[in-house]
């Protein structure tokens, strides 16, 4: 199979919904932003709330993480207003490797480090806690269910208008087995009446 670029008619129109707190959608962003490097295409990043998505659940372990997951979220739509969609997805890069591979909690400060790192200003941080931004989480939290749920979490990847959730995977695949595993799972979204296919997971992220 060839990793060389797509041309640009042949590039797809590919969208991936984020929250920043869920270690297995980090897992898949790395993936996908593996391929696109290869495949010479761009990714629109959205970020979503699980806390939203989770609302009306019994409290649970997550919810702490998932709260900040949403004050990040916060914060990358006001990025994103600024800035536009690839500085979301630098944005994401640089929140992800700090909370997984990097295993840091102390949000606050990887917030602020995160913008640093970027250049951004640090007003920016002021977003965590701003609920103006709340409406637009909630939105493309809402879209994200309605073109690849219901049941579903984080990530949700769309390419050329068709959705799905997924895929759960983990290391992230790189090089020739990342362009496999693109081709066959968007190979199998396109057909309109699949659903599902599962395997009990055996590891945890390995990041």
């Amino acid at each position: 199979m060839s990793t060389e670029t797509a041309s640009p008619s042949a590039q797809p129109s590919v969208e991936f919904w984020f929250d920043p707190i869920c270690p297995w959608c980090w897992m898949t962003s790395r993936w996908v932003s593996n391929v696109a490097e290869q495949r010479g295409f761009d990714v629109v990043w959205h970020p979503v709330s699980l806390k939203v998505i989770n609302e009306g659940n019994e409290p649970g372990p997550y919810d702490e993480a998932m709260r900040h997951g949403h004050r990040l979220g916060r914060v990358a739509v006001a990025v994103g207003r600024e800035h536009g969609a690839e500085t979301v997805g630098k944005l994401y890069t640089e929140f992800g490797t700090a909370i997984h591979p990097g295993g840091r909690d102390d949000f606050d400060a990887l917030l602020t480090d995160a913008l640093a790192a970027l250049g951004l200003d640090a007003a920016f941080a002021a977003a965590a806690d701003d609920e103006q931004y709340d409406d637009e989480v909630r939105g493309n939290t809402a879209h994200a269910l309605e073109i690849a749920g219901p049941d579903v979490g984080v990530p949700v990847i769309s390419v050329n208008g068709v959705a799905f959730f997924g895929p759960v995977v983990t290391p992230a695949p790189q090089g020739e087995q990342a362009l496999t595993l693109w081709d066959g799972i968007v190979a199998a979204a396109s057909v309109p009446g699949f659903y599902e296919l599962k395997r009990g997971r055996t590891q945890g992220p390995q990041f």
